[in-house]
């Protein structure tokens, strides 16, 4: 009786455990095929690639409470090579793709996404929201 109860314990603690650790990985250094960018070097992007999309990939509501001026919404758990088609005017237009920050892998999971499916210019700002916030740059609310 005594160790049916030790094994529900010791699983809700490995379980914790898990959540605890993944929370605490956060994102990549760098993710192969993509070019890594600060906040500086987005407003470069913007300036020099007139063409450039910029691909906000948190959930909808993140977006609707702020995001980075010309971006559009395209949620990771909506990105699909025919949603990005759909955004992205061919595969060799730059793009753009960031979420809420280093602890956030909503970008890179739509970046991937993106480099599977043939586009050539893909960018990532690997610092996102919380990098742009923190050097007081401009968001845009509703």
């Amino acid at each position: 009786m005594r160790l049916a109860r030790t094994i529900p314990l010791a699983w809700c603690l490995l379980v914790l455990a898990g959540v605890a650790w993944a929370g605490k990985q956060g994102t990549p250094e760098s993710i192969d095929g993509t070019t890594r960018v600060n906040a500086e070097e987005v407003i470069d992007l913007v300036e020099s690639k007139p063409e450039l999309v910029i691909i906000d990939a948190r959930k909808a509501s993140d977006y609707r409470k702020g995001h980075i001026e010309g971006a559009v919404s395209l949620p990771n758990t909506e990105t699909t090579p025919e949603s990005l088609a759909k955004v992205i005017p061919s595969k060799a237009t730059p793009v753009l793709f960031y979420c809420n920050g280093v602890k956030c892998g909503r970008s890179v999971k739509s970046a991937e996404i993106a480099l599977q499916a043939g586009y050539e210019n893909v960018y990532w700002f690997r610092g996102g929201i919380e990098e742009w916030q923190a050097k007081g740059l401009p968001l845009v609310r509703p």
